[in-house]
């Protein structure tokens, strides 16, 4: 009897193993797949929010600078305009700046044909500047706009920073980018690189 009972449990204890193991599968499965979903309505929602799009005639502004001149895409028409929208406080927009100097400006800064606009979104001048001067101590340094009610951007998208627009020659937008990834980056440099060609 004592025998029985002890196989019964071992038999139990080991379906419980099978049945907890299965469980765990089920669940990790479960989460992946949940993952994924969300990954993918993430990039929809960033798409959503997206107002200009590759293949569109970039919006005409005109943009106050830190340093107080102005700027107005629309005299730069026949040059090449990498416009990007970042926000003091969003640590993939930093990301993107350390970038910056070396992948942008450094390589593409010198050619007249170039023009980079920085353009701080929804922010104080002095938090900008505050910013840019923190930045200037690490070798960021370049002029960047200023749009603190949000104006210019609402013209390009309704959310999400980074954000990238690489106009051409023609005022048309022909790359756009959201959010930071290294290798993106990297080929949006070379994008640049082959409409300055």
């Amino acid at each position: 009897m004592r025998i029985k009972n002890c196989i019964g449990k071992r038999m139990k204890t080991k379906f419980d193993i099978g049945i907890l193991v299965g469980l765990i599968m089920s669940f990790m499965l479960t989460v992946n797949v949940n993952a994924q979903d969300n990954a993918l309505s993430s990039q929809d929602s960033q798409a959503a929010a997206s107002i200009i799009k590759v293949g569109d005639i970039a919006p005409g502004f005109m943009v106050e600078m830190l340093d107080g001149n102005s700027m107005k895409l629309s005299d730069m028409k026949g040059k090449v305009v990498l416009l990007n929208f970042w926000a003091t406080w969003c640590g993939p927009c930093m990301n993107e700046f350390k970038e910056i100097p070396e992948k942008i400006i450094k390589r593409f800064g010198e050619n007249p044909d170039f023009i980079f606009i920085p353009v701080s979104r929804g922010e104080t001048r002095e938090a900008v500047q505050k910013k840019m001067d923190q930045l200037k101590e690490n070798g960021i340094d370049f002029p960047v706009g200023l749009d603190s009610d949000k104006t210019i951007y609402s013209l390009y998208a309704k959310s999400y920073i980074p954000r990238n627009y690489l106009i051409d020659r023609d005022g048309k937008v022909v790359y756009t980018s959201i959010g930071y990834e290294e290798k993106e980056f990297a080929g949006m440099a070379d994008k640049i690189a082959d409409l300055l060609k």
